[in-house]
């Protein structure tokens, strides 16, 4: 049989290869190590460069040199966290374009988990969204191509291109076998926020991502609801909201609050300490909020939700956000082409607590779906606490365990959204009153 051959002929030559190096005389090496903690630097820089001259020299074709270098620098920012990385002058327009709120692809937020790409949260409105992509789903490989060994950067490039190709992505999600989804490529021009009025008296606005052009449409929404009819509530709904630019976060979070703290960063550099408050006069004073979480809310939407928390202007709702309490810094480099994108800071909701690998509890748990004690004891959840080299919570606190929530549908439930009809539902009750939220902390 084939897989017996190749066995055997692979032992054979494993086997001579121990034979050789048994019989090599090798090199005596000094494996002390230097007590100054910067010669054992150089000493490492030095291990590098005589790696990759045998590489150059010995490897049994010749190397992309510069391929090689780039993967091993953004090996090195990759082992720090999930969240830093180096960019070539490709990822780095790539960034801007998406930061811009417009480019061409499918419209999912990922990160890069076990050698795969795992889904964050698919943007309203976009081929992912439609085909009905969900948080957690990891994306294995690309047009038949598997993703093991690849970049987070070289995947996104692949599942990016222009409007009207086809692409083909291969979906693992727990609980099924992987199977294929085949998508059409769209200009993904993100309208970062949407609002309507339900049932005549509650605004809703949702707010999926965080780009440069975020707060100018959350001004049109908010002016349009203010010249509707009254509102006895606002909805701001950030579930599947996988963050963005964090001075957006904050403007955002302007709107709802009468100076004071939004957020606070702190870092190693003079530069990343800072501290945000809001400067502009809050707009419907005095009217209830309810914000809307899940576990793909993470980032700049955590900022918001948790400012509105910590400052008891709004009920939270929902489930446990994905805790991502750090910031990212784009730094452009000065010897090579590109940039890199490294975690520079952790930031602190106004009350002072970091949410890293912690995430935003909500004030009632809500869950979209009923469930037993059998189910919950089933789920895995996923978060920031779950991605490799995560930075702790320096508290040493770990993410709270899951428990059964405080609100879950009914048995005969047929509606489309428990989460927003209940969110409407403690609105109407007052439960969402800046009052009554003051009387809950005291």
């Amino acid at each position: 049989m084939r897989s017996l051959l190749t066995g055997t002929a692979l032992g054979g030559i494993l086997g001579a290869a121990a034979v050789g190096f048994a019989a090599m005389a090798w090199p005596q090496q000094d494996t002390s190590k230097p007590e100054d903690p910067r010669a054992l630097t150089y000493q490492q820089i030095e291990l590098f460069a005589e790696v990759f001259a045998h590489a150059q020299k010995d490897y049994v074709v010749p190397i992309d040199e510069t391929e090689a270098m780039s993967a091993a620098i953004n090996g090195m920012l990759t082992s720090l966290d999930p969240h830093s990385s180096y960019l070539d002058p490709e990822d780095y327009q790539s960034l801007q374009v998406q930061t811009s709120g417009e480019y061409g692809g499918l419209g999912i937020e990922v990160t890069m988990e076990d050698g795969a790409v795992k889904v964050i949260s698919p943007m309203d409105g976009t081929p992912a969204a439609r085909a009905g992509i969900q948080p957690g789903d990891f994306i294995t490989a690309i047009n038949g191509k598997p993703i093991l060994g690849q970049t987070l950067n070289d995947a996104v490039k692949e599942m990016r291109g222009p409007k009207g190709t086809e692409i083909e992505i291969t979906v693992l999600r727990e609980g099924t076998e992987p199977f294929p989804v085949k998508l059409v490529r769209e200009v993904i021009q993100q309208k970062s926020v949407t609002w309507r009025v339900e049932g005549g008296d509650i605004g809703y606005i949702r707010v999926s991502t965080f780009n440069e052009r975020t707060d100018l449409l959350l001004e049109e929404a908010l002016d349009a609801l203010g010249r509707g009819p009254k509102v006895k509530g606002i909805v701001l709904d950030l579930r599947n909201n996988g963050g963005g630019l964090l001075d957006q976060a904050v403007k955002v979070a302007d709107h709802f609050l009468s100076g004071g703290e939004v957020v606070s960063t702190q870092g190693r550099r003079p530069v990343d300490v800072a501290r945000f408050n809001a400067t502009r006069g809050e707009v419907f004073k005095g009217v209830p909020i309810a914000v809307l979480i899940n576990g793909g809310s993470a980032s700049a939407s955590e900022i918001v939700a948790g400012a509105l928390q910590d400052r008891e202007r709004a009920l939270v709702v929902g489930t446990t956000s994905f805790g991502k309490g750090s910031v990212q810094s784009v730094i452009l480099l000065k010897t090579l082409p590109g940039a890199i994108r490294l975690t520079t800071a952790r930031y602190y909701t106004p009350s002072g607590r970091s949410i890293q690998a912690l995430g935003i509890e909500p004030d009632v748990m809500v869950t979209q779906v009923r469930l037993t004690e059998e189910e919950l004891a089933k789920i895995q959840r996923w978060s920031e606490a779950d991605l490799p080299h995560a930075l702790e919570n320096e508290t040493g606190e770990g993410r709270k365990a899951l428990r059964m929530p405080d609100e879950q549908p009914p048995e005969d439930y047929a509606g489309e959204d428990y989460q927003l009809e209940t969110a409407i539902r403690l609105l109407r009750e007052g439960r969402a009153q800046p009052s009554r939220l003051a009387m809950a902390n005291d």
